[in-house]
């Protein structure tokens, strides 16, 4: 349980998820106002590109392809779900400890910002296009790294509460 209490903490977690929200969308905003989609720029030869793509699809570009009318309007509504089931346990501090709390206020601000890309385009602006040297990752944007650094602080603080089990209240 969080030992700050809910009500401590909601604040700082709802900023939290703003901020993230905010700069996610302001890097969108700027790549699309600065740079031509399907651009590539060279930021550090060998490691990062900045490239203006869009995504459609989930995670990964899965259903990228997918020329389906119902994929924006069932991810618009799956994502909304999510949402409220994250705004439902960090303000009623049911979200664990301290890690598992920002871990999903990041997620939280990570899935707005690309809830709203969803909404106004129908796709995830991304940009971030990190590899070594021929191997690549998936280009993503800061609201995706929000949504994988939070997960990771989530799953951390499970790991924790196993190793340190609660004692047993009587």
């Amino acid at each position: 349980m969080n030992s700050a209490g809910p009500q401590s903490s909601w604040k700082f977690l709802a900023v939290l998820s703003l901020l993230v929200f905010v700069v996610d969308q302001a890097t969108k905003f700027a790549v699309d106002a600065y740079t031509s989609a399907g651009s590539l720029r060279v930021v550090i030869p060998g490691l990062l590109n900045l490239a203006h793509t869009s995504n459609p699809g989930v995670a990964f570009s899965l259903l990228a392809d997918s020329e389906s009318a119902w994929l924006a309007p069932l991810l618009i509504a799956f994502s909304v779900g999510v949402i409220a089931l994250l705004v439902w346990l960090l303000v009623t501090g049911r979200a664990g400890g301290w890690l598992g709390q920002v871990g999903l206020a990041l997620i939280l601000g990570g899935a707005l910002g690309n809830v709203l890309d969803r909404v106004l385009r129908r796709s995830v602006t991304d940009f971030i296009d990190f590899h070594i040297g021929r191997y690549h990752w998936y280009t993503f944007n800061l609201a995706d790294s929000a949504i994988v650094i939070g997960a990771a602080l989530v799953v951390l603080e499970l790991f924790r509460d196993w190793n340190h089990p609660a004692q047993e209240r009587a």
